[in-house]
């Protein structure tokens, strides 16, 4: 799930990091009824009902819907800037996910800072990591994500990104989210994920950097209704 007691930037980014993902079930895969692409536009009828446009500079990979943890439906898209061979630069990661009618279930975060996007509000962290092999938790979206974007030929840039989490909650019972993922690869910085950590020879800069970081991950998106 996304919710913020078991998920962190960490886990997010498990999508290059985690082997040996489930493989797709039948119907897994492809755009929903209730959402469709075309060009850099991504148009959600429904839950919610938003216009998502991507800058030019991104390409679109592709989509997939599965259940999650058999308690949520999760829809992915994924919008990738990447050079020939694949290697990733900056990513836009967005999920539409929902619980089943078969629990009660909510989403809950601690909220720290929110943004107004297209008059919508989102709840925004960010981070920066150093990508391991084998880390992430099994089944998660974020192991689906790596899956669907290794089958399609791309993998990171460089072993560090920074990442931007923007998660709007559709209503007021809390049951649906909309999230929007920004990933950029660390190393034209010149810095490393422990560098940015608490103690981290850069660590005085975070500040600076998540902002810059939150100004380039929403100049690329433009969101209306």
């Amino acid at each position: 799930m996304t919710s913020l007691a078991r998920w962190t930037i960490g886990a997010s980014l498990a999508l290059f990091t985690v082997a040996g993902a489930r493989p797709a079930q039948a119907g897994d895969t492809g755009t929903s009824s209730a959402r469709s692409v075309h060009g850099q536009v991504l148009t959600s009828s429904a839950t919610p009902a938003v216009r998502l446009k991507i800058a030019d500079g991104f390409k679109y990979a592709g989509s997939q819907t599965f259940i999650l943890y058999d308690v949520a439906r999760a829809e992915q898209h994924f919008f990738v800037d990447a050079d020939e061979q694949g290697l990733v630069r900056r990513m836009y990661w967005i999920q539409f996910e929902g619980y089943l009618p078969t629990n009660a279930n909510s989403y809950q975060y601690k909220t720290t800072k929110t943004v107004t996007l297209g008059g919508l509000e989102f709840i925004a962290d960010a981070g920066a990591r150093t990508i391991k092999p084998g880390s992430g938790r099994p089944g998660s979206d974020g192991e689906r994500a790596r899956a669907f974007l290794e089958e399609k030929g791309y993998k990171p840039a460089s072993d560090d990104v920074l990442s931007q989490r923007l998660v709007h909650l559709v209503d007021e019972q809390k049951r649906d989210e909309l999230m929007i993922v920004y990933v950029e690869d660390l190393a034209p910085m010149k810095l490393t994920a422990p560098d940015l950590a608490p103690g981290g020879a850069a660590a005085a800069r975070w500040d600076e950097i998540a902002k810059g970081l939150l100004g380039r991950a929403v100049k690329g998106i433009e969101i209306s209704r």
